[in-house]
């Protein structure tokens, strides 16, 4: 006697009955929500609410410390701005003007450790530099570089003589030609003198008449284009070359400083200045 087996598809929970009609899948199951965009936008601003202010303003201290930190790389290492605070390079550089120098050139130095990065090249004849002065480091100073190691220097009725030869400056200016002072500063140079026929009679150095001088290793000997009023090198001696900052290149902002006018740095612009390279 055979047994009658039901059909594979009947326990098939799955399965559509007979009648076509389709068998649920599970009891009771809950026939998922639609979400409208409505609903979607105001779950994305309830997520982004708690976070809206501080957010911003994290992104903006990122940007800051990043703007910062790029900041002081290029003030430390590559470009740094400063300022004419009187007439001793005029008229190469007149008070009032702003100036970039570059300090890669001659190798910036790296901060805290009296270390400098390998220098481009060394400052040469000629050269106006920018230098902490050796009397106050506090202070920078703008020069003409006259004199590098091993030269040796003298001035005769205010005309420079660089190794026997008169020094051709065409961009030295004298408003005091009749006038030499002779002041105690001058003493030190008695330890660099060359020890010729006149010195051995007395050496009683001047503004406009003193040397022979002969450069140590490591200095420059640096004077102001304005030679009659310039506190350089004649005065306080020699510019270590530890010292040394950087050259000046251009000339970014000028204006005619006014005591009287609290924005002369804006009623007074020295606009044909802009831009111009600094020789």
């Amino acid at each position: 006697m055979s047994s009658h087996e039901p059909d594979s598809t009947d326990s098939n929970p799955g399965a559509e009955h007979h009648d076509g009609s389709e068998a649920p899948d599970q009891a009771g199951a809950t026939p998922p929500r639609s979400i409208t965009p409505e609903k979607r936008v105001d779950a994305l601003r309830e997520v982004n609410r708690g976070r809206g202010v501080f957010g911003f303003l994290w992104e903006w201290t990122k940007i800051l410390q990043v703007a910062v930190l790029l900041f002081l790389l290029i003030r430390t290492f590559l470009v740094e701005a400063f300022k004419i605070p009187s007439g001793s390079m005029e008229n190469t550089l007149q008070v009032g003007d702003f100036l970039l120098v570059n300090k890669l050139v001659y190798g910036a130095e790296v901060p805290f450790t009296h270390t400098r990065l390998p220098a481009i090249r060394r400052p040469e004849r000629g050269d106006v530099m920018v230098f902490e002065w050796p009397v106050d480091l506090s202070k920078n100073f703008v020069k003409r570089v006259v004199g590098v190691p091993g030269d040796t220097l003298e001035m005769r009725e205010g005309t420079l003589i660089r190794d026997d030869t008169v020094v051709p400056e065409q961009y030295v200016e004298h408003t005091e030609p009749d006038m030499d002072p002779a002041p105690e500063d001058f003493r030190w140079q008695r330890d660099y003198l060359v020890r010729t026929a006149a010195a051995a009679s007395g050496y009683h150095p001047s503004r406009n008449n003193w040397g022979p001088l002969v450069v140590p290793k490591g200095n420059y000997f640096v004077l102001g284009d304005n030679r009659d009023n310039s506190l350089d090198s004649r005065y306080w001696g020699f510019v270590p070359d530890s010292l040394v900052k950087g050259r000046p290149f251009v000339i970014y902002y000028s204006f005619i400083p006014d005591s009287a006018d609290t924005f002369a740095w804006l009623t007074h612009i020295r606009w044909s200045r802009l831009g111009e390279r600094i020789r």
